[in-house]
Formats: structure tokens, C-alpha cells, sequence
């Protein structure tokens, strides 16, 4: 399955004080698998363009932190 959030597992010293996280996320934007942007592509109405910061919907990502829960608590600094 695609998925714009890639993972990597951290390297953990035995000399670290704190016990680490042991895997770190990051997302990647969709204009990298979009190798050039094809004539006739669907757009949004200027109004909800301005609101999601893309005029077509295939570009738009939007943020979800990883570190939150389903009910929205957490998401300390990572």
C-alpha cells in the first residue's frame, strides 16, 4: 500500500541516558511520485484552494501527527 509517511528505525546507543524512541517518521510531499503534472487535472474552487494551499487535489497532503492518539492527546515534541 502507498503511504506518504515513511519510517526508519533510530540507532540506540548503550550509552544513552534516556531510552530512545525507536522508530521516527517523516512525510514525504505527493509532487514527488507525480512526475510531470498532466494536462486536464481536477482543481478545487478558488475559495477552498486558498483554504487547503493547492488548487488540485491530487497535491494536496495534509499534515497528521503520528504521535497523537485517535482521540487527539498527546503529541509532545519528538
Amino acid at each position: 500500500m502507498h503511504t506518504f509517511r515513511k519510517k526508519y528505525r533510530v540507532y540506540a546507543s548503550p550509552c544513552d541516558p534516556c531510552p530512545p524512541m525507536t522508530r521516527k517518521t517523516y512525510e514525504t510531499p505527493p509532487q514527488l511520485y507525480m512526475g510531470f503534472q498532466p494536462y486536464g487535472l481536477p482543481q478545487y474552487p478558488p475559495a477552498e484552494a486558498l483554504c487547503l494551499g493547492t488548487l488540485w487535489p491530487a497535491l494536496y497532503a495534509p499534515y497528521q501527527n503520528p504521535y497523537k492518539d485517535k482521540h487527539g492527546k498527546g503529541g509532545g515534541d519528538a
